[in-house]
């Protein structure tokens, strides 16, 4: 069976990201055991993000590692392993939010077009947006209950 690169490399919706993850040197990486879970941008995804991100990115190496280990969780989590799961957390070590309802499976700002892509190392889920981490401070807001609470002083 071929590894999560060998699917990437010979599948051309994923040229930007194998790019990516070259330029970032992260290509051993997803090339070992594993396993992994790899929520894969499409070229299309990348095109979404505002011009010249790409192109940033690609001058700064480590916040291109950032994004990219962002989208990689260690483990094999097929959709079904993921249904009721809330968040997992990914190589870069922020929460990936998930949400499984109603036939639609989506992780934090993108939605899964193809799940389930098995891979020797893990699995691979097509995702249409490349996926944004949510600042420090979300996720203790969204516990702490005061979501949309607008305070006004008198």
């Amino acid at each position: 069976m071929p590894t999560i690169v060998d699917i990437a490399v010979s599948n051309a919706d994923f040229s930007t990201l194998v790019t990516a993850v070259s330029v970032a040197s992260l290509v051993e990486a997803l090339q070992s055991a594993g396993p992994f879970t790899v929520f894969a941008p499409t070229n299309a995804a990348f095109a979404k993000l505002p011009e010249g991100t790409i192109t940033t990115l690609v001058q700064n190496i480590p916040q291109l590692a950032r994004i990219l280990t962002f989208h990689v969780v260690s483990g094999k989590y097929m959709k079904e392993d993921l249904i009721g799961v809330k968040s997992l957390t990914s190589l870069e070590g922020t929460q990936i939010d998930i949400n499984i309802s109603d036939g639609s499976f989506e992780t934090n700002n993108a939605t899964v077009i193809a799940a389930d892509i098995e891979a020797d190392n893990g699995v691979i889920h097509v995702i249409d947006t490349v996926m944004l981490m949510r600042p420090h401070w979300f996720y203790s807001i969204m516990r702490s209950g005061k979501v949309g609470v607008v305070s006004r002083q008198a």
